[in-house]
Formats: C-alpha cells, structure tokens, sequence
C-alpha cells in the first residue's frame, strides 16, 4: 500500500512539471540590456552619399578571327592578339592590369531546310580585361588597340581605386541622416531621443557599377580620338540604426 501511495504522489508531480515549463515559457522577458524594457524603440534606415571623380577606366578588348580550318583561326588570332598585348605594354599599361578574360574557338555553321547544319569555318577569340589608371588617356589607347587589331571593345566601367575614405564619408552622412529622422518622429510623437542602441551596415556602393557597354569595330573608327568622360560617382553606405525614445 505505502509502494502505491508513492507513486501516486510521483506522477501528480510528474503531471505538475509541464504546466510549470509552459508558464515559465510564457512568463514576460526582457532583452536588456540591447533594448530596455523601458522606452520607445524606433528603427531607421539611412544612406549616407558622398561623390568622387572615377580614377579606374576597366575596359574589355578583344580580337575576333575567323578562317576555314580551326588551326588557321587560332594562329591569325594569336598573331593580332600579340600586336595588341604590345601597344598596350608600348602604351604604359602595367601587366598587372592586363588579364585575359576569355579564349573561345567556335564552329561557324550553314543552315539549309531539311539538311544537317554544315560546318563552313572557325571563329577564334581572345579577350582581354584592361585597367586605365589615367581615365583621361584610355580613350587614345583604345584607339592604339584598335588599329593593332583589335575588332571587339566593351566597357568602359568607371570606378574608384581606393573607395575607403569615400566610403567613411558615406558612413558618416548616413549616421547624420539617421539621427536627423530620429528627432523628427521623437517630436511628433512627444518623445525624446535618449540614445542609440544598434547600428548595422547593410549596404554599400562603392561607385563601380557598370556602364553601359560600347563596342567598336575596326571598319568603324572615328576619325578623332576616342573621348572617355569620368563624371562623378555617388558613393553610398546604408545603414540600419536603432534608437531608444523617452
């Protein structure tokens, strides 16, 4: 009988012991200290701008042949491509801003109703990736390159070198922003801001963004000089930043 009366008594224990876990688990909780149970929390998000002037040109050239057999392609290929390599080293550009892109050698097909496609020739290409450190002078080495050989031009894509003090700029401004937008809601709702809580960075533009692409054939060149126009760039920090109102 005492066996049985024990555990009668445990399992009413047993029985009591989920319903506490269920009221802790609903008990009210805080999350101090990274917001006080105290207070009005507002969250805003700013972007910060500042602008500068694109010091970095990249600029894609490429040299296109094509021949009956894939061996022809390749060599009348490889010999522009080496003419167009040299007037780039002639022309000052360091070979740490020359890379190849791409190298492609395709079949050319002749298409006819109710017949297999046939091959007709090869089309070999090599692509090269250039940076211009002196935005103002890569527009006469395009055009260098392209009396060298070089039939296909894409870029240019403007860009800042060293985008970090733009970048702090941006951060800065953006830090502005937020508080500026902070005081606002404080004041319509009869607040004041107390502090800071947070602050996250969740976007950048560093001012890199592609242009709109050109391309150049040989047969098409002007009778002037290439111009290149560097404009401005908007350097820009988004920032995600977590007032405390009283």
């Amino acid at each position: 009988m005492k066996t049985a009366s024990f555990l009668t008594a445990l399992a009413g224990v047993a029985a009591i012991l989920p319903a506490a876990g269920a009221i802790a688990q609903t008990a009210p909780t805080t999350v101090e200290p990274m917001v006080p149970a105290a207070g009005t929390v507002l969250d805003v998000s700013a972007e910060g701008r500042t602008t500068r002037v694109p010091d970095l040109a990249t600029i894609r050239a490429g040299v296109v042949s094509q021949s009956p057999t894939a061996a022809a392609a390749l060599t009348d290929n490889a010999q522009r491509m080496t003419k167009v390599l040299d007037a780039l080293k002639r022309a000052g550009v360091a070979p740490r801003d020359i890379a190849t892109s791409s190298v492609q050698l395709s079949p050319q097909y002749r298409y006819a109703d109710n017949q297999p496609p046939v091959i007709t020739g090869y089309q070999a290409t090599n692509t090269v990736s250039i940076r211009f450190r002196d935005v103002a002078k890569s527009g006469t080495i395009l055009d260098a390159l392209v009396a060298q050989g070089a039939n296909q031009i894409d870029g240019p894509n403007l860009s800042i070198d060293k985008p970090e003090a733009a970048l702090d700029e941006a951060r800065a401004d953006a830090i502005a922003q937020a508080k500026r937008r902070a005081d606002l809601y404080a004041k319509a709702a009869g607040l004041q801001v107390a502090r800071i809580v947070s602050i996250a960075e969740s976007g950048q533009d560093t001012g890199g963004s592609p242009q709109p692409m050109m391309a150049m054939m040989r047969g098409a060149m002007a009778k002037d000089s290439t111009q290149i126009a560097p404009g401005e760039k908007d350097v820009t920090v988004t920032l995600s930043v977590r007032f405390l109102l009283n």
